[in-house]
């Protein structure tokens, strides 16, 4: 068996990470890393340095082209600020539909893709680390159940049956995430979640705080500070 993990560099996928090496050895598992326009590179560095520390291959895939003319706040074509607010309070502000950070449909083109990489070097299974938080008040739709469960079953018959996914999260919430890296004792010191650039985590995003609530309900210092 051989898995594909979808790997951002950030908290999430480098738990899921950990998981695929966990359970089908670092030989076995490889990492693949999508460029999709965001206006810093400092999670790509990240998965970088995961994919490092634990001795795997990771490919690259730029997708950028794709999103060009979106105006989500988190990629280089646009002017939009990167809001300061919990996701909980942004969506009071978006009459039901995802937050400014939500990128067009990114977790169904990723998988798309991960889905032709998997196949083509012979792997099993795609890991990917949607979670509950995330889809929460479809602040980020593309990380739901339903939407979990409807790739699934996509990409098993369009795959000729050879492919599944595995998505270990996605009915649970961050806190649980992290408690599952922490006993997995997952690099989290080289992880990066913020929406920002800068030299540290902004601390304000949505990201952000999710990534500090998660770490506080373990009763634990996120070691990426």
């Amino acid at each position: 068996m051989k898995a594909l993990v979808l790997f951002s560099g950030g908290l999430d996928s480098t738990t899921c990470l950990a998981l695929a090496i966990e359970k089908y050895g670092k030989e076995h598992v490889l990492a693949l890393s999508v460029s999709y326009g965001q206006k810093h590179r400092k999670e790509i560095e990240a998965a970088k340095a995961v994919a490092a520390y634990y001795g795997i291959e990771l490919r690259t895939l730029d997708l950028a082209a794709i999103f060009a003319g979106s105006d989500c706040s988190l990629l280089t074509g646009s002017s939009a600020e990167i809001p300061k607010e919990s996701y909980a309070e942004q969506l009071t502000e978006t009459d039901g539909k995802p937050v400014s950070t939500y990128v067009p449909f990114r977790n169904g083109l990723f998988l798309s893709s991960a889905a032709s990489v998997a196949l083509s070097q012979g792997c099993d299974v795609i890991y990917y680390g949607a979670h509950a938080d995330d889809a929460a008040g479809n602040a980020y739709p593309d990380c739901s159940g339903e939407f979990n469960e409807a790739m699934s079953r996509a990409i098993y018959l369009g795959s000729g049956k050879q492919l599944r996914i595995e998505a270990p999260f996605v009915g649970k919430k961050k806190a649980d995430v992290v408690a599952e890296g922490l006993r997995l004792h997952a690099p989290y010191h080289l992880t990066w979640s913020c929406y920002e650039g800068g030299k540290t985590p902004c601390g304000l995003c949505g990201t952000c705080r999710d990534r500090a609530a998660a770490f506080a309900a373990n009763g634990v210092k996120d070691p990426a500070l």
